[in-house]
C-alpha cells in the first residue's frame, strides 16, 4: 500500500514517523520540503516524547510537485491555510480510489477537498500537542492522542484505515457521527487557539487566569453549533477539564505562530465562526473582538 503523508509537522511527524514501523510492507512517504525535509532525509525523523524518543525514516521524502505515486491513503497534516494548494500539487497523484483524510484544524476541509478532486474523502480530527522543535525533530508533550476519522458511505475505508494505524500503535476513534465528533475537537482548538494568541500566554494560564473570558468564548461556539444542528452543550466541562490538565507551559501552534510571526490559521479557527455567525445573525461579541484585534495584528 502507498501511503503519504503531507506536512510533517507536530500532527503528520508523529503519526508518520509512527507508520514508518509498517514498513517494508507498507510504502510511506513524506510530503515535506526546506530544512526540515533535508534533515530527516539526511538523519531520519526524531521524535521526543516525555519519556522516550525514537527515530523513523521513511520510505521516500519529497517535495509535492516531486512526488511520483498515486497513493492508496493521503493523509493531510498541514495548516489549514496549505489544503488547497497542496491538494493542487498532487493532484496527479490522486485518482478515484484514493482515501484522503485531512488531520488539519477546521470542520469544512473535507468539502473543499471533494470540490477539487475525484476521491474518497473522509472528515478527521487528531488529539496531539507536539511542534517542530528543530530541522528533522518533533517534541510531543503529554499523553495525549487520538486520530479521529469516518466518512458516509466509507464504511469499508474506515475499518481499513482503523485498522492500520492500530498495527502502527497509534490510538483511533471512528464514531458513527463523525461531524459532531469533529466540532467537539474544533470546539476545543477554536476557543483555546484564539484565547492563548489573544492574551499571548499558555492554555493553562488562560484558563487561570481568564475564566470568565473562556467560559463566554466556548458558550459561544456552542451556541453557533447548535444552529448548525450539533448539540457540544456537555463538551464546555470537558474544554475546562482538559485544559486544566494540560503541562504548565503547553500552548496551541496557532500561538506558536503568531509568537515566530508565521503565517496562522486566524481565519479557520476564529474567523470562520464569525462568518458562521453572520449567516445566523448570531451575535457573538468575544470572539468577535478577539479575531478583530487578532486580524489587526
Amino acid at each position: 500500500m502507498k501511503i503519504a503523508v503531507a506536512g510533517i509537522g507536530g500532527v503528520g511527524g508523529y503519526i508518520g514517523a509512527k507508520l514508518c514501523t509498517l514498513q517494508p510492507k507498507q510504502k510511506i512517504t513524506f510530503i515535506a520540503r526546506g530544512e526540515h525535509a533535508q534533515a530527516i532525509r539526511e538523519n531520519g525523523l526524531q521524535i521526543i516524547e516525555d519519556n522516550a524518543s525514537f527515530t523513523a525514516k521513511p520510505t521516500h521524502i519529497c517535495e509535492a510537485d516531486e512526488a511520483e505515486d498515486v497513493y492508496d491513503l493521503l493523509l493531510m497534516c498541514v495548516k489549514s491555510y496549505s489544503i488547497p494548494a497542496m491538494i493542487e500539487s498532487l493532484r496527479k497523484n490522486i485518482d478515484k480510489n484514493t482515501v484522503i483524510i485531512p488531520f488539519s484544524n477546521g470542520v469544512d476541509h473535507t468539502e473543499t477537498i471533494s470540490g477539487m478532486v475525484d476521491a474518497r474523502v473522509m472528515n478527521g480530527a487528531v488529539y496531539i500537542l507536539a511542534h517542530i522543535q528543530s530541522p528533522g525533530i518533533i517534541r510531543k508533550e503529554g499523553k495525549i492522542f487520538a486520530a479521529v476519522f469516518g466518512g458516509k458511505g466509507l464504511q469499508d475505508e474506515t475499518i481499513y484505515v482503523d485498522w492500520l494505524l492500530g498495527e502502527a500503535k497509534l490510538r483511533t476513534k471512528t464514531p458513527p457521527d463523525i461531524e459532531s465528533a469533529l466540532w467537539k475537537k474544533y470546539l476545543f482548538i477554536s476557543a483555546f487557539a484564539t484565547l492563548t494568541s489573544y492574551y499571548d500566554e499558555s492554555i493553562q494560564s488562560v484558563y487561570d487566569q481568564h475564566t470568565m473570558e473562556t467560559v463566554s468564548l466556548l458558550q459561544e461556539i456552542v451556541t453557533l453549533a447548535w444552529k448548525k444542528g450539533i448539540d457540544l452543550s456537555s463538551e464546555v466541562d470537558k474544554a475546562l477539564a482538559t485544559a486544566a490538565s494540560l503541562p504548565k507551559d503547553a500552548s496551541t501552534s496557532m500561538h506558536l505562530d503568531f509568537q515566530q510571526h508565521r503565517s496562522t490559521e486566524l481565519e479557520t479557527l476564529s474567523g470562520y465562526i464569525v462568518r458562521e455567525a453572520q449567516k445566523y445573525a448570531l451575535s457573538l461579541p468575544v470572539m468577535s473582538m478577539m479575531y478583530k484585534t487578532l486580524k489587526e495584528r
